[in-house]
This record gives structure tokens, sequence and C-alpha cells, in this order.
């Protein structure tokens, strides 16, 4: 009896551990420089990467002001969260520091910790090599010469000084012609404003994504430029018709604050693929197909018209008709 009990803690142990690994390596970290050699004084990139499932949390290290003794911290970007565009329930999140170095040598990086819910998951090593700048030693030192005696001419004084003179010259005539102006002054006239209507913000957006079109950008390889500029007209016009913050919010926020609004399913799908592509051409540097590209465009013409805020006829609201 003994022995079938130790058995089967024995088994648990076991399966418990492959579990614990098997989620180990459901996330993965990485660690990489943009240059691994640099002068003395230069700058490079650290980026640090992690690759989880998106419901994951995942603690990034946390740094003062230096990486080693001699390796400083500049400066410290935000986080970037880029979907994965096999699998949509994974992330990879890239956090990037500007880093340098004053002293001449090669400087093992420690491993970087990152915190889980699985435990700390430890980065590869880095090795940055610092080279000192050559000084060229066969030139010779001349001597400092004597100053040279010029002639200061009048002339010389206006040129160096003609910035002065025609700020002078600008100040009095503006004075000049002030004090004309309020003597011949004519009497003030009743000024009748002309409201304008104002543009419907559906016809707005509209309007820019044809000129978008009209730009032929992804036919010339701008394929970041064009899908930045089509997010920004879909993020503009999201912020004006359900009144939410739009810029500097990832796609998840988004999609998020939208939740309560009243977006049905399709068009929801329409403005998830519009976000996630540009999210994979702007940080994953993807290439899509022209199809893919114009399908991008017509689902944002497309989600605008039918999500267009109804215009309700002023004498209607008003109380409909008017007896006469």
């Amino acid at each position: 009896m003994k022995k079938q009990f130790f058995n089967y803690t024995l088994l648990a142990l076991l399966l418990a551990c492959l579990s614990s690994i098997a989620k180990a390596q459901n996330i993965k970290v990485e660690a990489k420089l943009q240059d691994y050699t640099i002068k003395i004084g230069d700058q490079t990139r650290l980026f640090l990467e992690v690759n989880q499932p998106a419901k994951a949390h995942v603690n990034f290290p946390v740094f003062t002001d230096t990486i080693t003794d001699k390796v400083q911290i500049v400066s410290a970007n935000k986080p970037d969260t880029i979907p994965d565009k096999k699998d949509y329930s994974r992330i990879t999140i890239i956090r990037s520091y500007v880093i340098t170095s004053f002293d001449a040598g090669i400087y093992k990086f420690p491993l970087f910790s990152f915190g889980s819910s699985i435990g700390v998951i430890k980065s590869n090593e880095l090795m940055l090599q610092v080279q000192t700048v050559k000084i060229d030693t066969t030139k010779s030192i001349y001597d400092i010469k004597q100053p040279i005696l010029v002639n200061y001419t009048f002339f010389d004084r206006v040129k160096d000084n003609w910035t002065w003179i025609v700020i002078a010259i600008v100040v009095t005539a503006l004075i000049i012609g002030l004090i004309i102006y309020l003597r011949n002054k004519p009497k003030q006239q009743p000024v009748i404003k002309i409201t304008k209507p104002s543009i419907p913000i559906h016809i707005v957006a509209i309007d820019k994504l044809k000129e978008l079109r009209d730009k032929k950008l992804w036919q010339q390889e701008e394929f970041k430029l064009y899908h930045s500029e089509l997010t920004d007209i879909i993020r503009e016009y999201l912020e004006k018709r359900y009144n939410i913050k739009t810029h500097e919010k990832t796609t998840d926020e988004i999609l998020t604050a939208l939740n309560n609004r009243d977006i049905t399913g399709e068009y929801r799908n329409m403005l998830q693929q519009i976000l996630v592509m540009a999210d994979l051409v702007k940080f994953a540097k993807e290439k899509p197909l022209p199809l893919e590209n114009e399908r991008s465009l017509d689902n944002a013409i497309e989600f605008v018209l039918k999500t267009q805020q109804s215009v309700v006829n002023q004498a209607d609201a008003e109380g409909g008709k008017v007896n006469v």
C-alpha cells in the first residue's frame, strides 16, 4: 500500500513538473543589440522582446540608468505590442533602450530577468564591444598666427549690422503707418457673419479615404505610409463618432473601448482587419498583397458608411408640421 502511494505521488510530481515546463516554453524572451560594436560615445539600441499568449502578463526588467557600470542608458522607449500574424492568440512585446559607453572594452551584459505567473524567465547573454577612436599622430602642430589688422569702414559696419538696421526701418515704417491709419480710420460697419453648415464627419472621412486611394501609395510600395494614413483617418472618425480616445492607443485598447457601442460583429471584424493589418505593416514590416491593401480601404469605406450617425430632420425634432 505504501509503495502504491509512493508511486502515485511520484507520478503527480512528474506531471506537475512537465506542466510547468510546457508553460515556461509558452513564453519566450530574447535580448539583442542593434550594433554589437560601437565607438566610444556612440549610441546603439538594446531590444528586449517577449513572445507570449495575449492574456498573459510578463514584467520587464527594471533599470535605473545603467546596464553595467560602464554602459549607460540614454533613454527608454514605451513598449510596442505586435500581434502574431500566424496566431492571433499570441503577441510580441518589444521595448527598446538607447545605450552608450565612454570606456573602451568588451562588456558582458547580465542575464535579464522577466517576471511572470510561472516564475522568473532569463534572457540570453549579450556582449558589447566599445572601440577607441584612433588618433593620427603623424600630423605636425602649427603655431598660432598673429591677428591681422584690417580697415573697418562704414560699409563694413552696415554689412555686419544690416539685420538691426532693417528691423529699425521696418519698426519706424510700422509706427508711421499706424499713425496714418488711426487718423484716417473709417467708421466701423456692422459685420454680418454667415455660418457655414458643418460637414458631417462621415463625409469628411469618405473624402479623405478617396484622396488616399488617388495617391496610389501602396502601388509605389509605400506600404507603411499607406496604412498609417488609412488608420489615422479611421482613428479620427472613431474619436468623433463614438467619443473615445484613439490616438496613442493599441488596437486591443480601441476595440475594448468600442465594446459598449452599437457596432455589429460584421463591422467590428472589418475594423479589426484594418487595424491589425496596419500593425503588421508598421511593426512587423509586412508587405501585403494588392488584394489585401484594397480590402483594407474598401473595409474602411464600408465601415464608415454603415456606422455613420443618422441625421434627424430639425422640423420633425421640433414638433412636426406647423398648422396655419
